[in-house]
């Protein structure tokens, strides 16, 4: 018992002794780099590059203008045959839904705006289609951008069978790195940010691809190009 007490002794006075030469270790100054800065890989235009590479799997697009914003949705519902979409009646896209089913009704609109708890049934069982804004999309892996927020949920853009996600064109980035620098997430970073490149993929071990497993099995981007 004698020798594991002095063993355990002279092991925590090595670590001691490590650790005092680590503290006492002169410190060197942190180089001052320049930014990195992302070189080019391509002259395609962002919107075709991204196009070309959510097309490839399977990710719908559709182009309109902010004025043709409610038919082009109107459009899109009735092509997929959804009988209502779940939205958040206080974004911009929801005040535009208000305004345009106001005047010419179409799929009845199932507004998100009760707590999930009273929300879920609705939407795990009802709800065909759902609508979500974009922070923006990456070229070089076609991919949206989509943070959730305290209007739009995540469950709006994951559990519809159909996900319809709006996306300006002019906030279509090259790259990553491009996309964190000018949304300023080096100084507020998103708590839960997505990237989403196409529907909901999976393959069971026979290597079968199917759709909407885990997700949307249907995505749709109407592209705003003004």
């Amino acid at each position: 018992m004698i020798w594991l007490v002095k063993g355990a002794f002279a092991m925590s006075n090595a670590r001691a002794a490590i650790l005092d030469r680590l503290r006492k270790a002169p410190k060197k100054p942190v180089p001052d780099l320049p930014s990195w800065k992302p070189y080019a890989t391509t002259t395609e235009p962002a919107f075709e590059r991204f196009r070309r590479l959510m097309t490839a799997v399977k990710g719908q697009i559709v182009e309109t203008t902010r004025a043709d914003l409610a038919r082009t949705i109107r459009e899109v519902l009735a092509e997929k045959q959804a009988a209502n979409l779940l939205y958040a009646p206080n974004t911009a896209i929801g005040k535009a839904l208000d305004a345009a089913w106001a005047t010419e009704p179409g799929p009845q609109l199932v507004a998100y705006d009760k707590p999930i708890e009273e929300m879920k049934a609705i939407i795990v069982n009802n709800i065909d289609a759902g609508i979500t804004s974009t922070m923006g999309a990456i070229a070089d892996t076609g991919s949206l951008i989509v943070w959730p927020s305290v209007d739009e949920p995540r469950l709006m853009s994951l559990v519809p069978p159909l996900h319809i996600a709006v996306l300006e064109t002019s906030k279509i980035f090259d790259s990553f790195t491009e996309a964190v620098a000018k949304l300023g997430w080096n100084k507020k970073p998103p708590g839960n940010s997505l990237l989403i490149s196409g529907p909901s993929k999976t393959a069971d071990i026979e290597g079968i691809l199917c759709f909407g497993v885990h997700g949307p099995k249907q995505l749709v981007i109407i592209a705003i190009t003004d």
